[in-house]
């Protein structure tokens, strides 16, 4: 059975799964529908047409599905899913799509949302995400799996942050990182390769020394950059690491994070 706590407020048409708690003065629309056994402690929102999937946990003051920050919203029946096994503390808030955007903004399986963090509206976050305490995505943005982005950093919209990247605390996030990075500063430039990261994923070290070498071809060799791209294509059937590098680069519409020029943020 579900436990819903009296102070609670269920409209009409919404569902809830078996074995979720509902805890006191949550408010839940009737577009949403959660799934078994998850937990909303106290004082969460959940409206507009929002799914979550089982096994979340959802601390007090947590605003999901709310309407896009976009002035173009015009209450277009637009969505939000997230994926099982996330955890959202306090204050965190998620919004739905906008139809320009596609009308979805969906977050992945297993994602640690610290307290106050953001998901803006037609994001596109993976599974397995790490966000820091008020951690902010604008619109639009692609994170991919494994991500790591440290507390009061903030990304611009229609930004990429390709799988398995670190951000620093602190950093204002406005170009495409390619898999694998590490970025800091004020303004993030790249630093160079999530080596612990790429560990705990179980990179060899003859992996990691492939890639490292890639690394240093691509941002730090001879000649200007569109050169050195063209030159380390080949690389790719060296590891699947540069395969997914270079893809990823190979799709972007925005400016890519890159290592500071002169070794200064």
């Amino acid at each position: 059975m579900s436990m819903i706590d009296p102070t609670a407020r269920i409209a009409d048409g919404a569902v809830i799964g078996e074995g979720t708690s509902i805890g006191p003065y949550c408010v839940i629309g009737p577009n949403v529908v959660i799934g078994e056994n998850c937990k909303l402690v106290a004082h969460v929102t959940v409206s507009g047409h929002t799914s979550i999937g089982a096994e979340c946990v959802i601390s007090p003051f947590a605003v999901l599905g709310g309407p896009p920050q976009d002035l173009s919203y015009r209450g277009e029946p637009t969505r939000l899913e997230i994926g099982t096994g996330c955890t959202i503390r306090e204050g965190v808030t998620m919004n739905i799509g906008t139809m320009k955007g596609g009308g979805l903004t969906r977050v992945g399986d297993r994602g640690y949302f610290m307290n106050n963090s953001h998901v803006g509206h037609d994001c596109t976050v993976g599974n397995d995400v790490i966000f820091a305490t008020s951690a902010t995505l604008g619109g639009h943005c692609e994170i991919g799996d494994f991500v790591y982005i440290g507390g009061l950093s903030a990304v611009h919209q229609f930004t990429r942050i390709g799988r398995q990247v670190m951000v620093g605390g602190v950093c204002g996030v406005r170009d495409d990182i390619i898999p694998f990075g590490l970025a800091n500063g004020q303004y993030a430039v790249l630093e160079g390769l999530n080596i612990i990261g790429m560990k705990r994923r179980k990179f060899t070290r003859e992996r990691l020394v492939t890639v490292r070498a890639f690394y240093q071809k691509l941002f730090h060799g001879e000649g200007v950059f569109a050169e050195r791209l063209a030159a380390v294509q080949p690389l790719a059937a060296e590891d699947p690491a540069i395969a997914e590098i270079l893809a990823f680069i190979g799709k972007g519409k925005r400016p890519l994070c890159l290592p500071a020029v002169d070794g200064t943020h």
